[in-house]
């Protein structure tokens, strides 16, 4: 039954209305600038909370607890007295009646902008999306920590030394900053907890391997990052393997393309994000990696009062051919430059062309090493891994997530050890592996 004030939510305002799909860094940074504008601000999550994925792979191998690194959505709303919020997941758009199709019902609006954020990118292969995981919400990072957990314990009662070597095996594909962080964030994970909550287990077995298709980790940073980057892996025991690409995966692991097989009971996709599928719902050819073109204006060619920003968001920088990455700042900004434009349209103003201000890319690897080059700054090791708990605390929402992440980082720093490795909820049910046949 819909409340008398859900149902309001569904009719037209008085005031012209901004309907904001996604309650993700571009969608609440909109919502922020439209603050004191003269319209209606409604957002539009298919979740409640707001959610900061930089820090998903923490939540993934243990080191936080879900909850801190997720805000409730209304209440960071509450604070603008024009904006409200729906429930709901949009599954596609009416321009001519300018309406959104919601799982809540059709929601009107004036002006969009949909900010749905991204999916991983299996490049069409169903095989990688059935025998990998994937990190792209809270959901999927719970399941990959159930399922790493459960291997251990399964590793426990399995006698077939080769079996039990593949529930020890833990593989990331893909060897940009999630995939770097992620692999890091596992060996620490056997080195510091599995060792020790476990120590009827023979962790000489245990591997994390790394797999970049390229000849490089993290492509989008110096070169001298590059290197530093994949020795502290290297140092870690992370068996990084460039140049290797995935031909197909398997229930009990990956296969190569010179025919070779890799035995894994856990494999995490992390080689790609594309848009989010709302993105092949809006009737426009999709640009690479499944996102939306847009004008310079950061809306859709034709459609003045339809924005598409951040990760969904196909729009070329200075390098020809080469998109605006797929990375929270830049979201931010468009975000806020959409709104801006939004409120040139009311007061009859010219929208001006988006120009991304880069301000730097940080990666963490393990414990006091990460790589930074912002601030006009290339760094590597402690200092780097200083700037990124710094930049990271403060872009948390809410003083308890901040409290609670820096308490977390603390505890887990003086004592080697991680609170969070429970297994419940999302996945806590699903056999990770099965011994073959015989």
């Amino acid at each position: 039954m819909v409340s008398p004030h859900s149902s309001q939510l569904l009719d037209r305002p008085t005031r012209p209305r901004v309907v904001i799909v996604g309650a993700g860094f571009g969608g609440l940074a909109a919502a922020r600038i439209l603050a004191r504008a003269p319209v209606e601000v409604l957002v539009i999550n298919r979740t409640n909370y707001h959610g900061f994925w930089p820090l998903l792979y923490q939540v993934a191998t243990a080191g936080l607890e879900p909850e801190s690194i997720a805000y409730p959505a209304r209440a960071i709303l509450r604070r603008y007295r024009n904006a409200d919020f729906l429930l709901a997941e949009v599954t596609g758009i009416d321009y001519e009646r300018q309406l959104l199709h919601t799982s809540a019902g059709e929601v009107s609006y004036d002006y969009a902008i949909l900010a749905a954020g991204s999916a991983t990118n299996f490049f069409g292969n169903e095989r990688f999306a059935q025998y990998t995981l994937g990190m792209k919400d809270l959901d999927e990072a719970q399941r990959i920590r159930n399922h790493v957990l459960l291997c251990c314990e399964q590793a426990v009662t399995e006698r077939d030394p080769a079996q039990r070597k593949a529930l020890l095996t833990f593989v990331v594909v893909g060897g940009g900053p999630t995939g770097v962080e992620l692999a890091g964030a596992f060996a620490e994970l056997i080195r510091h907890v599995i060792r020790h909550d476990y120590p009827m287990l023979d962790l000489r077995q245990a591997t994390v391997v790394l797999i970049e298709a390229t000849d490089r980790l993290l492509a989008s940073f110096p070169a001298s990052l590059q290197r530093s980057a994949l020795r502290r892996l290297q140092q870690m025991g992370v068996d990084v393997r460039l140049g290797t690409a995935v031909a197909d995966a398997e229930p009990r692991g990956l296969r190569f393309p010179d025919g070779s097989r890799l035995e894994a009971a856990t494999v995490v996709w992390a080689a790609g994000a594309r848009g989010a599928a709302l993105a092949d719902a809006l009737g426009i050819a999709t640009g690479r990696g499944g996102r939306v073109p847009v004008t310079p204006f950061l809306t859709l060619p034709g459609k003045d009062n339809v924005f598409v920003i951040g990760d969904m968001a196909y729009l070329e920088g200075d390098r020809p051919g080469v998109a605006y990455p797929m990375v929270a700042p830049v979201a931010i900004q468009m975000g806020e430059h959409a709104a801006r434009n939004i409120i040139a349209q009311q007061q009859r103003q010219a929208m001006q062309s988006f120009r991304y201000r880069d301000k730097g890319q940080m990666a963490t690897i393990g414990r006091s090493a990460a790589v930074l080059d912002a601030f006009g700054l290339r760094l590597s090791g402690w200092p780097a891994w200083v700037g990124w708990l710094v930049v990271h605390l403060i872009a948390l929402v809410g003083f308890r997530n901040r409290a609670l992440v820096l308490l977390n980082w603390a505890y887990s720093y003086a004592t080697y050890d991680r609170g969070a490795r429970l297994i419940f909820g999302v996945g806590a049910e699903r056999p990770v592996w099965e011994a073959p046949h015989r």
